[in-house]
């Protein structure tokens, strides 16, 4: 099995729309690739919520522990976490309220991958949303 993702049309459509992000494995520390992409999407207008047991806070917002503490409807889950651990973070994201599983750069999982297709989300995967956001702006 190959991982598709959408279009960049529909990337595009996607980004246009969502409003709210959690960052599962967002890092309070500014030199890390989470915590940068995660800078820019802030700056881009994004509602960012950083999904990590081990801070207090990134970006001056308060960190939950897991998906499941958020409160509201998530539009992206943004994930920064090892590919051997994509299909736990999907298990936690089919029980809430969310819309697009977006693994970032690098990371793939095909159990995570087909576990989500079954149950009809939008799954995006070995792709950095800052670049997709800066790619599709100019389309």
């Amino acid at each position: 099995m190959t991982i598709k993702n959408p279009s960049r049309e529909e990337i595009k459509d996607i980004l246009q729309k969502a409003k709210v992000i959690a960052v599962v494995g967002l890092s309070s520390n500014p030199d890390r690739t989470s915590y940068q992409v995660s800078a820019a999407m802030q700056k881009a207008g994004y509602e960012i919520i950083p999904v990590n047991p081990t801070i207090d806070e990134a970006l001056g917002v308060k960190a939950v522990a897991t998906l499941k503490d958020i409160e509201g409807h998530i539009d992206i889950v943004n994930v920064f976490r090892r590919s051997e651990q994509l299909f736990d973070v999907a298990k936690e994201f089919a029980e809430i309220d969310a819309d697009v599983f977006w693994a970032q750069q690098g990371l793939v999982n095909e159990e995570a991958y087909q576990y989500l297709k079954e149950k009809g989300y939008t799954v995006i995967m070995d792709r950095c949303i800052k670049v997709e956001h800066a790619i599709t702006r100019a389309i």
